[in-house]
């Protein structure tokens, strides 16, 4: 599957959904962020059963306001409709192939209830 354009619009569909999500936030004018895009362009063929998404936030602002992006390149995984992993910066091959095993081992169940008594206090 290809890395697909996540827009406001289509946003809350594709992750609803899907298990596993890796977004990439980027802009054209961020070298890093085009470095980074085809270190997940090559990691993406390895796992058809993840979805991988971009987003513009030249044009999607919205989204990297909701997600509170501050620099980019910036990397999230969401699994289960939870975000489980958050950061800026470029990721090595090897380092992004690393955390989308982890999020694809997590429990969560566990995850769900620590977010509902951090909800409740």
């Amino acid at each position: 599957m290809a890395i697909m354009e996540l827009t406001q619009s289509n946003f809350d569909n594709v992750v609803s959904q899907h298990d596993l999500i890796i977004i990439d936030f980027w802009a054209n004018w961020c070298a890093p962020c085009l470095t980074f895009t085809k270190i997940i362009e090559e990691v993406e063929k390895d796992y058809p059963e993840v979805v991988f998404g971009s987003v513009n936030i030249e044009k999607e602002k919205s989204l990297a306001e909701e997600f509170n992006v501050k620099s980019i390149p910036a990397v999230m995984i969401l699994r289960d409709r939870v975000v489980v992993f958050a950061e800026s910066g470029a990721l090595p091959r090897e380092g992004l192939r690393e955390l989308i095993e982890k999020a694809k081992d997590l429990n969560t169940d566990i995850l769900r209830e620590a977010q509902k008594q951090k909800a409740r206090e």
